[in-house]
């Protein structure tokens, strides 16, 4: 399962995201930064980071590790 990462240029709150994925061990996932992009930008603008998995679920930031374990696991049962 590849996940997507959407988040922006310079952004603390994505960085912070990116190491989450790590300690939880998520496994792939594709950084689309929305900068400039103007239906992401108004979508996600003020959400960002926001994890979204293939069926489409969305995690919105703030997660931890163990919240995003459970996400996870909750979308593939």
């Amino acid at each position: 399962m590849v996940l997507t990462l959407f988040q922006r240029d310079d952004c603390h709150l994505c960085d912070l995201a990116v190491q989450v994925l790590a300690q939880a061990r998520a496994g792939e996932f594709e950084s689309v930064f929305i900068d400039g992009r103007d239906a992401l930008e108004l979508r996600y603008g003020v959400r960002v980071p926001v994890l979204r998995d293939p069926a489409g679920r969305e995690l919105d930031w703030p997660f931890d590790a163990a919240g995003l374990r459970r996400w996870l696991d909750a979308g593939s049962a």
